[in-house]
């Protein structure tokens, strides 16, 4: 249902039938959200009534041993404000924060901290302090793709630089408290599309998440069906690369 997607074969079907193929137990689907009794919001979401939009989804498809849940994908603007009402924090099966969508100028950031690499390495730090702080359920919440080509969505080049510009105390500062609250640290799908050389910058902070104790889930971005279809190696890209176990996982 989100404005950037808006492809009808990406569907809830399509979606269950993806699980049973690939031997899911639990599935979520997000849509991006902007709460309206959280104000404005950005443009490209605008401000919607998640009962409203939950109602038009409708009931989802279920089959047995498989868990199909009704989540959200909200934003975080500049001034660390959640797109969703504590009100509503009840309403969802799953809520997804990312705190890397630094490509929306005047929502996200502003042009002077949008400027340059070490600012933007300093806004990854600062969005991600303010999400971990909050009073948020986080048995049910996800940090989505800590790296993004929204970071630096023009140059490759600078959103690695970004995360080369990221100290490592920040890192393992943040994710201690990451695993201490609860909250699931997304592997991304197209996060894990790097070349072999942009491994080490790219699986840095995932692999002090998992030392700090943190858990995962899988998070497929799929836009559209075919992003489906691609997601399964790319998550046991990030697993084997990780050396990530039962144990690791993220139980929401």
């Amino acid at each position: 249902m989100s404005a950037c997607s808006r492809d009808l074969e990406q569907n809830p079907q399509t979606i269950l039938r993806y699980a049973v193929e690939n031997g899911l137990k639990t599935v979520c689907v997000t849509d991006h959200f902007w709460d309206e009794a959280q104000g404005s919001g950005a443009p490209c979401y605008g401000e919607e009534n998640l009962l409203e939009k939950a109602n038009t989804l409708g009931p989802l498809p279920q089959q047995e041993g498989i868990r199909f849940l009704y989540g959200v994908e909200t934003e975080m603007d500049r001034n660390m404000k959640l797109g969703l009402h504590r009100d509503h924090f009840d309403i969802p099966g799953f809520i997804v924060i990312p705190t890397t969508h630094l490509n929306m100028m005047g929502l996200t950031l502003n042009e002077q901290e949008g400027s340059s690499a070490e600012s933007r390495a300093r806004l990854w730090v600062r969005r991600l302090e303010a999400v971990l702080s909050m009073d948020l359920p986080f048995h049910k919440v996800g940090i989505a793709h800590l790296t993004c080509t929204t970071m630096a969505h023009w140059s490759r080049e600078t959103e690695l630089e970004i995360y080369r510009r990221i100290p490592e105390s920040a890192m393992w500062e943040l994710m201690t408290q990451a695993a201490q609250v609860g909250v699931g640290i997304e592997l991304n799908a197209c996060s894990m599309m790097y070349a072999p050389e942009e491994a080490d910058v790219i699986l840095k902070v995932y692999r002090i998440a998992r030392e700090c104790g943190c858990k995962f889930y899988c998070g497929s971005d799929a836009h559209h069906p075919r992003g489906l279809q691609v997601a399964p190696a790319l998550f046991q890209k990030a697993i084997d690369a990780l050396g990530l176990t039962e144990e690791d996982k993220y139980l929401f």
